[in-house]
């Protein structure tokens, strides 16, 4: 129950390349996490008509549908879990084709209602990231997603800063997003370089940790993605800071029998 979700973002870190693909998936398997998540999208659907730019390497790293049915079978031979965000309801179709009922909606999408119905009818769990969006915001997309046959909904913390420095984190949103949010499972889209703001997230509260992965900093999101030593040590010391946090409970403890002898009774 204390066990926190993490993510390997491969995202589009592949840069268009299947070999590559598979490679970030081995690399993800032995870093430890428990899931890889890519970005399934149609650049025309997806990208600023007035940004060449962004359309260009959108296209660049766009992996044709058949390509995410190879890619889930990768991963279920490795025994690593599979899922994608979808961007348009086309990909939500083909996503839920190959049997992925598990989506990421990205922080881009938390206003577009339309998509966020659509998904939330083709899903069974979904985790929406919250960066730019109010309070407001959330709530009428949590509403929007209430309306629909999603059974589990997570919620991330996340700062949409391509890197995010470290002390505009915010980690106390964490806090907040759980107190509003008590039913929601709440965690942590992290955009920093490096694995320290995941960890105090966790500290926080965040039971779920979306992280960018790269195997070479040649990629479309090196600005804000770890390499497979940084992941494997990011998975090492969430599992070892699971253990200090414990379970919460009060009274007496294994730890503490041993000292039961001095306690001292008055009354």
């Amino acid at each position: 129950m204390n066990k926190t979700y993490i993510i390997a973002e491969i995202g589009i870190n592949h840069m268009g390349n299947m070999d590559k693909a598979k490679q970030l998936i081995d690399a993800a398997v032995r870093s430890g996490v428990d899931a890889v998540k890519f970005q399934t999208y149609i650049t025309e659907n997806r990208a600023p008509k007035n940004n060449t730019q962004i359309f260009d390497i959108l296209k660049q790293c766009e992996l044709p549908f058949e390509c995410f049915k190879e890619l889930k079978e990768y991963s279920d031979s490795k025994d690593i879990e599979f899922f994608s965000t979808p961007f348009d309801e086309q990909s939500v179709d083909y996503l839920k084709s190959i049997g992925i009922t598990k989506h990421k909606i990205a922080s881009f999408d938390i206003t577009n209602h339309k998509l966020l119905k659509y998904i939330g009818n083709n899903s069974d769990t979904l985790i929406m990231s919250t960066g730019m969006a109010n309070i407001k915001e959330i709530r009428e997309a949590c509403g929007v997603l209430d309306d629909t046959s999603v059974v589990d909904v997570s919620l991330l913390h996340c700062v949409s800063a391509y890197p995010t420095n470290e002390i505009d984190a915010n980690l106390d949103a964490i806090l907040t997003l759980k107190s509003i949010f008590p039913k929601k499972i709440i965690g942590h889209s992290d955009h920093t370089p490096d694995i320290k703001v995941p960890l105090y997230a966790v500290a926080c509260g965040a039971k779920v940790i979306e992280k960018h992965f790269m195997i070479e900093k040649e990629c479309v999101d090196a600005p804000v993605s770890i390499n497979e030593e940084q992941m494997t040590t990011l998975v090492k010391e969430v599992r070892l800071l699971e253990k200090i946090l414990g379970t919460g409970s009060l009274g007496m403890t294994q730890a503490q029998k041993g000292t039961k002898i001095f306690r001292r009774y008055g009354r």
